[in-house]
Parts: C-alpha cells; sequence; structure tokens
C-alpha cells in the first residue's frame, strides 16, 4: 500500500538521497546555491576588497540603451587567489527613459511596473565602489562600458571578467555562460536577475577547480595583472582579411576613436611573433605598426 503522507526530510536525509542519486551513475544531482561561507585568512595573508557586479540593460549598446537593474557585492579576497568573505549587496532597479522592450522583460523578469518611479543615484553607486580594489564582472566588455558612463569611480579602477580571464575550458567546462559553468560545477541559481548572477559568478571564483587545483579567482587575478599589447592592422589589404580572421584578429567597425581595423590582442612574449607575421604576410615589408599596451586599468572599457 502506498504511504501518502507527507515526510519532512532533514537537510542530512535529503544529502544522503542525492548522494545515493549521484553514486548510482544514472543521475547528476544540482544542488541550490548557497551563500559563501565567512572565512578568517590565514595569518600572514594580505587581503583586499573586491566589488562584482551586474547590470541588466535595455539593450546592449551603451551610447543609446539604459541600465535597469545595478546589482554590486563586496568581498574579502586573499593575494593567495581565495575569496574569504562577502558582503551585504548593493541591488537597485532604476526606470528608463523608455519603455523597456518586451525581449528584454523576457529575458530579466523586469518589466515597466518593476521600474517605475525607481532611480540609482550616481553617488550611492560611487560611494559603494569606492574601496574597491578591483572590479570584476561575467563579461566585463559589457558591465564596463555601462558603469563608467554612469558614475566616474569605474574609471579609476582596474577591472577583471571572469567569463575570459579564467580558463573554463581546462577546467573542464562547455561554454562560459554563467548558467552553463553553474552547471558543470553542480548548482543552480535563479538566472538573470543582477544579485543572483554576482553570488553565482563568485561561487565559481571560490571554487577550486580538480583539473588545475587552483581557485577561478587565482586564475583571473593571474591574467588581470598581466599586461597585454593590442596590435592594429591598419590599412590591411582586403583580400587578406580572411586570413586575419583565421588567426584570431577581430574587426573594429565603431566610431570609437580607434581605428577602424582589424586588431588582435597578444601577451608580451608574443608579441614580436606577431609583428613579424603582419610585416610578412600580410604588408609583405617594414610598416609602423600602431600598437598599444593594455593593463587592467583601461582593459574592456571604449578607451582601447
Amino acid at each position: 500500500m502506498i504511504n501518502d503522507k507527507s515526510e519532512t526530510k532533514s537537510p542530512a536525509d535529503l544529502e544522503g538521497m542525492a548522494d545515493a542519486l549521484e553514486r548510482s551513475g544514472a543521475y547528476r544531482v544540482l544542488r541550490r546555491l548557497a551563500p559563501l561561507p565567512h572565512r578568517e585568512p590565514p595569518g600572514g595573508i594580505r587581503t583586499r576588497t573586491g566589488l562584482f557586479v551586474d547590470t541588466e540593460t535595455t539593450g546592449l549598446d551603451p551610447a543609446r540603451d539604459e541600465i535597469i537593474e545595478l546589482a554590486m557585492v563586496s568581498f574579502t579576497y586573499g593575494m593567495d587567489g581565495e575569496i574569504y568573505s562577502l558582503g551585504e549587496p548593493f541591488q537597485k532597479l532604476r526606470q528608463p527613459a523608455h519603455p523597456i522592450p518586451a525581449a528584454i522583460t523576457a529575458i530579466t523578469g523586469i518589466d515597466d511596473a518593476m521600474v517605475e518611479g525607481r532611480r540609482i543615484e550616481p553617488a550611492e553607486v560611487a560611494a559603494f565602489a569606492s574601496p574597491a580594489a578591483l572590479v570584476v564582472a561575467h563579461n566585463a566588455a559589457f558591465d564596463r562600458k555601462f558603469l563608467e558612463r554612469y558614475s566616474e569611480v569605474f574609471n579609476t579602477k582596474p577591472w577583471a571578467c571572469s567569463m575570459c580571464e579564467v580558463n573554463w575550458a581546462a577546467e573542464g567546462y562547455e561554454g562560459t555562460k554563467l548558467a552553463y559553468l553553474a552547471a558543470g560545477a553542480g548548482f543552480f541559481y535563479e538566472r538573470h536577475r543582477a544579485t543572483h548572477d554576482c553570488l553565482a559568478a563568485l561561487e565559481l571564483l571560490a571554487r577550486r577547480h580538480p583539473a588545475s587545483g587552483r581557485t577561478g579567482l587565482s586564475q583571473l587575478l593571474d591574467r588581470a595583472r598581466t599586461a597585454s599589447w593590442r596590435i592594429w592592422a591598419e590599412n590591411s589589404p582586403f583580400d587578406l582579411k580572411d586570413v586575419l580572421k583565421a588567426r584570431g584578429y577581430r574587426w573594429n567597425g565603431e566610431s570609437s576613436g580607434m581605428p577602424r581595423a582589424w586588431y588582435i590582442d597578444v601577451d608580451e612574449a608574443a608579441r614580436p611573433a606577431e609583428e613579424a607575421f603582419l610585416k610578412a604576410e600580410i604588408y609583405r615589408g617594414e610598416i609602423d605598426l600602431l600598437v598599444r599596451r593594455i593593463d587592467a586599468y583601461d582593459r574592456f572599457s571604449d578607451r582601447v
């Protein structure tokens, strides 16, 4: 006879059931994202304040579209690449000048009624972000451009990107979208709301990943501290564009003060070989190349 009486399971019971399912080899269990625990850093470890940010916007163009939600989560991290504690999140909604497009509401769940009369004061944002020694976003090339237009405090900070400055593929993850990474790490969360996205990304940065044995933050800090070089292939022959594209060059078609040309970002060690390739294979002769050093203070911004 089936017993239809409900029975409340303790967390230990539920975890035991989840473990049993996983050990069977027939199931994979995703656990709800839990808050990162507070830990005291070991003696002698220098710590800094980081700031993880996430924006929801009315579109993809920072010159035209607007922020409708901003979340910021401060965190204490050590120079050893460990995250030791999280601060109370900053989360606010903002009414844009025009109605929120239906496609954006479908993605974010934010509609015009939710943001009506809401404001995000730039001075309040600046005060919250000011103590940060590093600003991190998942796709910093998107969030930095919006936030630098909103508050000058973000122009003065070094930035890092949890999407592209951790080698997720080498760690065994498929894709770099936050939802894919979370599923690969075995947890789920409420997606496309700014605070939850921040907390999910911080969980991924705090974890020590099996392939490298390092935390995501440790890898991110190494990349953020390293300068790179942007090499422009100005006025390159049109019929060689596919050669450049196949080598990893990207096209800049924006009128941002930078050339409308193909470019590539390389590290210091790769710079001589890249310049030699351009001179030998693209221009077929000596040429003065436009080369610019990029560090965390201007990486992902409109200034490069």
